[in-house]
């Protein structure tokens, strides 16, 4: 079967679009191409810096003839719906439609339409055009003569040419010759920029592919990414050194070359005084370069690897020299932030009102950016004020918090008026994903205790699934104190999170809440702290969601989740009782038998059925309801005993010996006996029943 070649060659794409816009592409055109009836085996997409490709192959030659009935109206309806019919089949008049006879329903219209099949190169010429001119671009531009003139073509860079072959594997190909824009599809494509810049004449995929590899460019990113990525890992091993992996900067880096060349540069040791995080993101940020240590430490060494899109005739010593003096540049400005966020503010006669506030020394630097950036009344949010009104009330809630943590009172006041401060030195300004890390490290070397300078950096954590969750008492504190004071504050001006729109991070601050409760084992009365019940609600749907992640049934999360659960530990501890007990032989037959007793029980209550206010002993005329009431009195009181001292597991074991005389009530007793008190009296046994496995979970919300 035939395939098709499509290539988009312009000039560099931004790296980080690149991916996304090739799997744009491939979707948009097998889409475009299945609706229009065609079908295909295979598809692949490509992207460097300066094209996107689409390997598509065993695509059908044409698409099928179509036929196709439909009905209209009777033959006696009324002139509008009529009309309606033919227009909407493409008929002129109702000599054109066919007439059928239903003995039900009398005489009615119907149109025979049919569409014969198209070539796959008339159809590719007709969607292709409009896919480039919509193609969703984050950014697109205008460029040329053509710019200023109405709907002129807009593309992320200029585009520059269009390969657009199709043929079988093993015959000639043609090429389908559409044109947008001045621009018409062809077989020819260019080579790398600057060491093949011909033209060169492509039939199909595979010789498109190996040319181009002559042409110095490796087409596909993911072999770029692993040229760059080993070569990066010999010239560091042959140094004595290894590479600092990094797959933000590998994919970043392979979008930025067609033909990697790997290189080491250097800088001065002198550099190595700054703090390992600003040399790594200063080097990576600016210059898109690797680091590198010594085996097995973790201090960096003063090698640095850059990937060039050149093969320099000097084998890269200038490319190196270039990019070294960046990197000096740089790391000098790195270092005076550094050296500088170390010494004093020279406005400190400006920030002892608000030292004083905090209770800060106005002796120390970081307690100086902490005044500073109260002083400059620096915004958190419009409606939510400032900076140091932020960590005022962080600073209030920790305190309350602490009591709950076990954390040190003064450690966690001293780390609360901290956790902020850092957001006004130079490191930060610079680097703002530094936020926190920097703070520990000023913290340190101001002679902080451990436990604060851990909670200036943790208590951002976690920050996502897979971050880890803080472990010192007083990090634990301010992390919970830092993401329930946005929560709160958010959920008071009502900006909470709607649909896939969460502009705060607001389900990202509640998963972090449910992790560190959960996993810190901490017992937290959320309704009492936070003080209302629609951003409870929202952390039940995080822990839904963590615990669905962890493995939990959703309806065993569901049977012991309440509105006003705010324990989510607890609940937690519930679910974990409760997945153990439904999968043993027990809790399987129990939950049977509990179902059947709340469902019978639900028909009747919805009848209007008499139901007894209590058992009477005095009623229980067959040995299996007598020792039913009997099993359900003690399982009862040993469950309810055992989750008021929270041990669900022996709560689960308790209602476990039901199992049995349910089991045996259900085969030897009529529930709906004549006798009305004796029917009423057996309801309110099932009743028993219910209440009894209520004390643990909603046994009627598992599905089984």
């Amino acid at each position: 079967m035939p395939n098709l070649l499509l290539e988009l060659r312009s000039e560099e794409i931004p790296a980080r679009m690149q991916r996304k816009a090739a799997g744009d592409l491939k979707k948009l055109v097998t889409d475009a191409l299945v609706e229009a009836g065609l079908s295909y085996e295979g598809a692949r997409e490509y992207w460097t810096p300066r094209r996107l490709a689409l390997d598509i192959h065993g695509l059908t030659a044409r698409s099928a003839d179509v036929r196709e009935e439909r009905k209209g109206p009777r033959t006696d309806a009324n002139e509008k719906a009529i009309e309606g019919f033919l227009r909407g089949a493409g008929l002129s008049s109702v000599s054109e439609a066919q007439v059928v006879s239903d003995p039900k329903k009398g005489d009615f219209y119907v149109a025979v339409i049919s569409k014969p099949g198209r070539a796959t190169e008339e159809i590719v010429s007709d969607i292709m055009p409009g896919i480039i001119r919509d193609f969703p671009w984050p950014k697109s531009m205008r460029w040329g003569k053509a710019s200023s003139k109405p709907g002129a073509l807009r593309w992320v860079r200029p585009l520059q040419s269009i390969v657009c072959t199709f043929g079988p594997e093993h015959e000639e190909t043609t090429v389908i010759p559409f044109e947008i824009d001045g621009i018409t599809a062809s077989n020819i494509t260019y080579g790398h920029r600057f060491h093949a810049p011909e033209a060169i004449t492509v039939r199909r995929f595979d010789d498109y592919v190996a040319n181009l590899e002559k042409a110095k460019v490796i087409l596909d990113a993911e072999r770029r990414k692993d040229i760059i990525l080993h070569d990066a890992r010999d010239i560091a091993f042959a140094n004595g050194l290894e590479l600092v992996e990094d797959e933000g900067l590998l994919e970043e880096v392979s979008g930025l070359v067609e033909l990697p060349q790997v290189l080491m540069g250097s800088f001065e040791e002198d550099y190595l005084s700054i703090p390992s995080e600003i040399i790594r993101l200063t080097i990576k940020t600016n210059q898109k370069c690797f680091v590198t240590r010594a085996s097995g430490s973790e201090t960096l060494s003063n090698k640095f690897i850059l990937v060039s899109n050149i093969q320099a005739s000097d084998g890269g010593k200038e490319i190196v020299h270039g990019n070294g003096k960046v990197v000096r540049a740089r790391l000098s400005d790195a270092l005076h932030f550094w050296k500088r966020d170390q010494g004093n503010l020279p406005d400190l006669d400006t920030l002892t009102a608000s030292a004083a506030k905090f209770g800060l020394d106005i002796n120390k630097p970081l307690d100086q950016r902490m005044a500073k950036l109260d002083a400059l009344n620096v915004t958190f949010h419009a409606k939510l004020g400032t900076q140091g009104a932020r960590v005022a009330r962080i600073r209030t809630l920790a305190k309350e918090l602490a009591d709950i943590t076990g954390a040190d009172a003064a450690l966690t006041d001293r780390a609360a008026v901290l956790a902020k401060a850092d957001l006004r030195t130079e490191a930060v300004g610079e680097f703002p994903e530094l936020q926190g890390l920097m703070g520990r490290k000023y913290a340190v070397l101001q002679g902080e205790n451990a436990s604060v300078a851990a909670a200036i950096e943790d208590h951002y954590k976690p920050q996502g699934p897979s971050d880890r969750v803080p472990e010192d008492r007083v990090a634990i504190t301010i992390a919970l104190a830092d993401k329930l004071d946005t929560l709160i504050g958010f959920w008071g001006i009502d900006e909470k999170p709607t649909g896939s729109k969460d502009p705060f991070a607001l389900r990202r601050a509640a998963l972090g809440v449910v992790r560190i409760l959960l996993e810190r084992r901490i017992r937290l009365p959320l309704l009492e702290t936070t003080r209302d019940g629609d951003l409870l609600s929202f952390f039940h749907d995080r822990l839904k969601v963590y615990l669905r992640d962890q493995g939990a049934r959703h309806d065993l999360i569901d049977a012991v989740l309440t509105p006003d659960a705010d324990d989510l530990l607890m609940v937690a501890r519930r679910v974990e009782a409760l997945t153990a007990f439904i999968t043993s032989e027990d809790g399987k037959n129990l939950l049977a038998g509990t179902k059947r007793a709340t469902q019978l029980l639900a028909a009747e209550e919805k009848k209007g059925t008499v139901i007894a206010d209590g058992v009477s002993q005095a009623l229980l005329k067959l040995d299996a309801e007598k020792e039913l009431f009997t099993a359900i009195s003690s399982a009862s009181k040993d469950a309810s005993d055992a989750v008021a001292g929270e041990d669900f597991r022996s709560a689960m074991e308790a209602l476990s010996k039901l199992r049995g005389p349910v089991d045996r009530f259900f085969e030897e007793v009529l529930v709906n006996d004549e006798d009305a008190a004796i029917r009423a009296n057996r309801l309110a046994l099932l009743r028993l029943i219910r209440e009894a496995t209520g004390t643990v979970a909603d046994f009627s919300k598992i599905s089984g």
